[in-house]
């Protein structure tokens, strides 16, 4: 937030004169606080705050246009929500990087902004300034841009200009025109964010009501803007086309619903990947490469854009596709393409068991890899994967007095939603008891294994009454270790 409100060169001044004043001394926050004002002769008003205040701000923006003085206004309001000892909050000074964009997609130079009775100019540096900070301080202002030629359509905390939770008025229509033309890549990817994770809770809605699952088009067509956009930066495409992940989705929900959200995940996995197959075949394939493995951006951007093509096509049931997931498997002169390989391959249940296989007899040796081979078959979302863990429980490679492993197998199990708490209550059952028996070997590890269940009220009432038996069973156990007692204990009483 310092180099957004000073600039680059700012930013620079203020620490080398927080060098120059405090080298070999013990320093606070607000001594590095003092530098960077004194040396830019800042007015930083009360940004000390975000020191002294818990709680994340929520800033929300209402936008308007008037066309007949050609002016775009933002109201903001901000509230910290209260915090345990802290019931009320002073406004925050925060650090809103904004910038407008055209019918076209193109940024809109920015001639002024009028606010608290001055006006602020850009023209006077004989440059186009297409983003400007504005700095939000009181609980509610505006902030009005004057010669505004077209209704623009905001593209607001570029670059995530402050750590905030950001609400607007903007429309559906609105963020699919960001994410298909926002100049800003933190705000373009934002906005297919936002936009998928209203998607996914609408879908979630439709599947607990028996409805029919539909992919809305306009999300189906921004994804392949992204994805065949071959100005983008392919780690930025590769992040762009990546869902939410379903635990983000449940803790958007009253009373979370694994198999909802995972029905409603792979169905728009298998949608993109079907509607899309060509263009993420031609993605793999454009990003192989046969030379020797370097770590450098490029490679590490290619590699990342055709795993994530890897992993879309995986999800579908196709003769071609096993073939070229095969291929890459085979053919990978680097851990990174194999294991990914791998994951790709973890969906195909035809030919998963046989590469698993394969996979652990070639890196058997190998510690590290072998905790990621653990891992990955215990976070599966294949049904019935609980005996599949059971199975695991006993296989060579597994040690239970070994934390490394049970972090990778039992932990990788608990980070399962659709398993790990499947409505049998087997994924619940399965962890009681492993926890039981790790106390008496490491009550450490046992009790970072039981806060598993510590949000256990989050899911309906089946659920919880099968998670809140083996809390009390891990309770009732004889010399139960204080580590676990307490996080148990917690969790119940929660």
């Amino acid at each position: 937030m310092y180099k957004t409100l000073l600039g680059s060169q700012g930013f620079r001044k203020g620490t080398d004169l927080y060098f120059e004043r405090h080298d070999g001394q013990a320093v606070t926050c607000e001594d590095f606080f003092a530098a960077m004002r004194d040396a830019n002769n800042a007015d930083f008003a009360n940004f000390l705050s975000w020191y002294s205040q818990a709680g994340t701000p929520v800033v929300k923006v209402t936008t308007n246009y008037n066309a007949e003085g050609r002016t775009f206004s933002l109201k903001f309001s901000q509230e910290v929500p209260p915090t345990p000892g802290q019931s009320a909050k002073e406004p925050m000074f925060i650090p809103v990087a904004v910038g407008l964009l055209d019918s076209s997609g193109k940024d809109m130079p920015l001639s002024s902004v009028h606010h608290d009775g001055k006006l602020e100019s850009f023209a006077s540096s004989g440059q186009n300034v297409y983003t400007t900070v504005l700095r939000v301080t009181k609980k509610e202002e505006e902030f009005v841009f004057n010669d505004v030629s077209e209704r623009p359509t905001p593209s607001i905390l570029r670059g995530f200009s402050a750590p905030i939770r950001l609400e607007s008025d903007l429309t559906d229509t609105d963020l699919l025109f960001l994410l298909a033309h926002d100049s800003d890549e933190f705000n373009r990817w934002e906005a297919g964010q936002v936009l998928a994770r209203k998607l996914m809770l609408s879908l979630v809605s439709d599947f607990q009501q028996n409805k029919a699952l539909v992919l809305n088009p306009q999300f189906l067509q921004g994804i392949k803007s992204i994805l065949t956009d071959s100005s983008l930066d392919k780690e930025f495409i590769a992040k762009a086309i990546t869902l939410p992940g379903i635990g983000e989705i449940m803790d958007m929900m009253t009373v979370a619903d694994p198999d909802a959200v995972h029905a409603v995940r792979t169905f728009i996995r298998k949608q993109l990947a079907s509607e899309l197959k060509q263009e993420l075949l031609i993605t793999a394939k454009n990003n192989r490469s046969s030379g020797a493995y370097e770590f450098d951006h490029n490679n590490m951007a290619r590699r990342a854009l055709k795993n994530i093509s890897l992993a879309y096509l995986g999800s579908l049931e196709d003769s071609e596709i096993t073939e070229l997931l095969l291929n890459e498997y085979r053919n990978a002169t680097n851990m990174t393409d194999q294991f990914a390989a791998l994951v790709a391959i973890d969906q195909q249940p035809a030919i998963r068991e046989e590469i698993l296989a394969d996979f652990y007899n070639k890196w058997q040796d190998d510690y590290l890899v072998v905790n990621k081979w653990l891992a990955l078959q215990a976070m599966s979302d294949m049904p019935g994967n609980v005996e599949n863990v059971k199975k695991l429980l006993n296989h060579a490679a597994f040690d239970l007095r070994n934390p490394n492993k049970v972090y990778s197998l039992i932990g990788g199990f608990c980070g399962s939603p659709v398993n790990f708490h499947s409505k049998d209550g087997s994924g619940y059952k399965l962890l009681g008891e492993l926890v039981v028996k790790l106390d008496k070997m490491n009550p450490q590890v046992a009790s970072r294994m039981v806060s598993a269940f510590s949000r256990w009220k989050r899911y309906d009432e089946t659920r919880q009454s099968l998670a809140k038996e083996q809390l009390e069973m891990i309770l009732s156990t004889e010399g139960l270790s204080e580590n676990v007692f307490e996080i148990a204990s917690k969790s119940l009483a929660a």
